[in-house]
């Protein structure tokens, strides 16, 4: 049997306690757990690429890993500038 394989991982810790935390891991079948999330991008068999963001979902189109992280580390900038302005 295949195992996850962690690709990638980043951690950082805010002034005002927030954490985020990027990992990505190259999974041989689809894997789901419950829990709140915010944002997430998926390539879930049968769906294709795409992205939860907060109460939303949309198509993705994935190109390299590089940018996947950038569009992800964008995400968590706007939200947290979102939720910090009062904007909810």
């Amino acid at each position: 049997m295949r195992r996850a394989q962690r690709i990638f991982h980043r951690k950082r810790h805010y002034d005002d306690g927030t954490i985020t935390e990027l990992t990505l891991w190259l999974v041989p079948q689809p894997v789901c757990r419950p829990g709140e999330r915010l944002i997430l991008y998926d390539n879930e068999p049968g769906k294709g690429d795409h992205r939860h963001y907060v109460d939303r979902e949309e198509p993705y189109l994935f190109s390299t890993p590089e940018q996947l992280i950038r569009d992800f580390v964008a995400d968590v900038r706007n939200l947290r500038r979102r939720n910090t302005s009062g904007d909810d």
